[in-house]
């Protein structure tokens, strides 16, 4: 007879205490979710991060690829107006910049290492 009522209450009280299943998550807003930066993103900024994803640069903030220097292979500056200045660190461990105004057609040298520049046109994306 004990044995029979602790297992009724035994009984009731696992039923009792289940555990309400709860919906799946969803990143959305109506869930309560945080947006992603491309979910939230408009205007410039989504132009921006969708010229990034395609592989483009619009604010030149990656870092530039390697060029010789050579006459045939020029330094490219990007550049929205016909010249710009440049500045040459010409030795590796060197700690004086040579600064110089490149402007727009053929490549120009460092006045103090050779190193040829070419200055070429930039598009901003707005």
């Amino acid at each position: 007879m004990a044995s029979r009522l602790l297992l009724r209450t035994a009984f009731r009280a696992a039923t009792s205490c289940r555990v309400a299943r709860a919906p799946a998550l969803s990143r959305c807003m109506a869930a309560g979710g945080i947006p992603t930066d491309e979910e939230q993103a408009t205007g410039l900024e989504k132009i921006i991060m969708k010229a990034m994803k395609e592989g483009a640069d619009p604010y030149n903030m990656m870092k530039p690829k390697n060029y010789a220097g050579s006459k045939a292979d020029p330094h490219l500056v990007p550049s929205i107006t016909n010249k710009r200045i440049v500045g040459c660190v010409c030795e590796e461990d060197n700690t004086a910049v040579i600064w110089f105004w490149l402007h727009e057609g053929e490549a120009q040298r460092c006045p103090s290492c050779g190193s040829h520049y070419k200055l070429v046109p930039h598009e901003l994306p707005h």
